[in-house]
């Protein structure tokens, strides 16, 4: 049964889907504002799992960081490069299929998040508490200038992503 992180979290992957897919509901024409409630989303997401959860289970797990959490910080990686442009269908496209591998590494039995929260024994109400007080991240406007393509797909490829953006 899932615990207090995985719902938190699983549920906060829901509620950023559903905003993915009402920013794409017309594939000519990307919704800004949900488009924006995402990226927003997504970058405190990550931040959550990269400032917290995963400082937390290497703390209790004596300085040994968890086995999945290099790949996971190559993802937010590249799905942080990936939120640096102007959102087109290539490159949601592009989050999309990092999201379709990367949250299964979460969320699926034995999962990040069922091991953060065996780990967190006693600890798991205030790790929970951390996440859900988490303030907002800032977030700067798209940057569309010299190179970003070229430094998004070279994060996305470092991440083992074949993807075209």
């Amino acid at each position: 049964m899932p615990g207090k992180i995985y719902r938190y979290l699983a549920g906060d992957h829901k509620r950023l889907d559903a905003l993915l897919e009402r920013a794409m509901s017309d594939p000519e024409n990307i919704d800004a504002a949900a488009y924006a409630q995402f990226r927003l989303g997504l970058l405190k997401h990550i931040g959550l799992e990269e400032k917290i959860l995963l400082p937390a289970a290497q703390r209790l797990r004596g300085g040994e960081p968890l086995a999945v959490a290099a790949k996971l910080r190559l993802d937010h990686g590249a799905l942080a490069a990936l939120l640096v442009p102007t959102p087109t269908p290539r490159v949601i496209t592009a989050i999309r299929a990092i999201l379709k591998v990367h949250n299964p590494i979460e969320e699926d039995p034995g999962g990040m998040y069922e091991q953060c929260e065996e780990l967190a024994g006693a600890e798991i109400d205030e790790i929970l508490r951390q996440l859900q007080d988490a303030p907002d991240v800032r977030v700067v406007p798209n940057f569309d200038g010299p190179n970003v393509l070229e430094a998004t797909r070279r994060a996305v490829a470092k991440a083992g992503y074949d993807l075209e953006v």
